[in-house]
């Protein structure tokens, strides 16, 4: 098929450069003229892991081209992608006003019937919005338009593996036509008609993925109630962590006990300093503002985001506890992405904590694998280093806030050698306290006892 896909961010160049290996000829546009001239000179704006692989292969091979030209883009396609972004607005809802000028744009430029996908993710009832928009704004003879649903479940950090490999398929459709291009648009992926080029040798065929066909309105529901769900269960684990630090339980024990639970599962059951991204909090706060737009209370998503918030408030009284004053202390980040295998910063919880140690008149040293490029933008006076033994180097205090498996894997007993004051402050829960401990660390996590108070307790019972 030949598609369009208008906006290469993260889910649009991922998509689309996957939908180009999967057999399909696309074209990809964004408003970013520098974006596209980046990305026609081979460089990624992003880091997403195998992306590289995929693009280099499908632009060599011209399946995939990039043009700032969008009119040419729409006119030129059967099927185009909206995949821009619907950042939240000033009340918390998601703002549509890119979605409306790509409507107006296609509408314009249309000379053919087209599919319209919304791949972006969009309040219930924006197809509708869609529809409307399309229809006012076409003025060319031969021009019609059908319009869907397919939401993306693509988790940074694995994104490309999730495209060839999801669990669903979600479409939004109302009629067969529609529903038959999507499942011809899918079929390669349905059917494992062609080799992923991040399949590892030796590994198991992927399970073929459930179609999902629904209504135009349920599948925009799915999107944000699936990542509003893993919004509450990351939640639901910190708040039983604060429960065990009060009661002396282990969250580690009590969360994989009841994660085995199949009707639960133990997957986001995990404690620490909370979901950051521009997802999980963007998608709640926007399925908040539906809920209340149609006159629903929906109180369990509010008191999850609250719980969120408060995440580093607790991180930053455990780091003041440990050092009392933290003017001219010397702390250690290691981590700035919102998560590992990603170099994105968009509401990651790292930027508030090292943003409120910088308040506290602390002296900020941090790394981060990927996104320490992207945080001086925001921190341009920050002392980053790639070493992560230089950041521990003299600190006061090393805090670990992304989980990269890198961090997991240093000489911890030469970090111990490093520092000023063997002090580790886990906020991802990544470490074995006994461990930790066992190599001379004052070590702080969520919802985990001290190694050394809980032998006590055992040896006096």
């Amino acid at each position: 098929m030949k598609l369009a896909v208008i906006g290469c961010g993260y889910v649009g160049l991922v998509s689309g450069s996957c939908l180009a290996e999967a057999g399909h000829d696309v074209v990809a546009t964004d408003n970013d003229a520098s974006r596209i001239a980046a990305l026609q000179a081979g460089k990624i704006p992003i880091y997403e892991p195998n992306l590289d692989k995929v693009l280099d292969t499908v632009v060599r091979e011209g399946r995939l081209r990039f043009t700032s030209d969008c009119a040419q883009a729409v006119r030129g396609a059967d099927v185009v992608f909206i995949c821009v972004g619907t950042p939240p607005s000033e009340t918390g809802e998601a703002d549509l006003s890119a979605i409306d000028n790509v409507a107006r744009l296609i509408a314009k430029e249309s000379r053919s019937p087209k599919l319209i996908i919304e791949k972006s993710t969009v309040p219930a009832q924006t197809g509708e919005q869609l529809k409307r928009a399309l229809h006012v704004y076409a003025n060319n003879a031969g021009a019609s338009f059908r319009v869907a649903s397919n939401p993306e479940f693509l988790r940074e950090g694995t994104a490309v593996e999730d495209f060839f490999h999801p669990d669903r398929i979600v479409i939004g459709v109302e009629d067969k036509e529609t529903e038959q291009q999507l499942r011809e648009l899918y079929r390669p992926i349905l059917e494992g008609h062609f080799r992923c080029p991040v399949h590892q040798p030796n590994c198991p065929p992927a399970a073929t993925p459930d179609f999902v066909v629904t209504t135009i309105a349920s599948a925009e529901l799915i999107k944000h109630a699936s990542n509003s769900f893993l919004g509450l269960k990351i939640s639901y684990a910190n708040v039983l962590a604060d429960l065990c630090e009060r009661l002396g339980g282990n969250v580690d024990e009590v969360t994989r006990a009841v994660g085995l639970d199949p009707r639960i599962g133990g997957q986001f059951l995990k404690a620490g300093l909370g979901f950051g991204g521009f997802c999980l909090p963007k998608d709640i706060q926007a399925f908040i503002k539906l809920a209340d737009r149609a006159g629903v209370d929906f109180g369990l998503l509010k008191e999850t985001e609250r719980v969120n918030k408060q995440r580093v408030d607790q991180l930053l009284e455990k780091v003041k506890k440990a050092l009392w004053v933290m003017k001219n202390k010397q702390i250690g980040v290691l981590g700035i992405a919102f998560k590992p295998n990603t170099d994105d910063i968009r509401l990651a919880p790292a930027i508030e904590v090292i943003r409120r140690l910088l308040a506290e008149g602390a002296v900020v040293r941090a790394t981060d694998p990927e996104a320490m490029e992207r945080a001086r933008a925001v921190f341009p006076g920050l002392c980053y280093s790639a070493d992560p033994y230089e950041v521990a180097r003299g600190a006061d205090a090393l805090l670990l806030l992304t989980e990269w498996e890198q961090f997991r894997r240093l000489d911890w007993k030469r970090i111990r050698s490093e520092m000023a004051r063997a002090l580790i402050i886990d906020a991802r829960n990544m470490l074995r306290p006994a461990e930790m401990k066992a190599l001379g660390f004052e070590y702080l996590s969520f919802g985990r006892p001290d190694p050394a108070g809980a032998a006590a307790s055992n040896t006096s019972n």
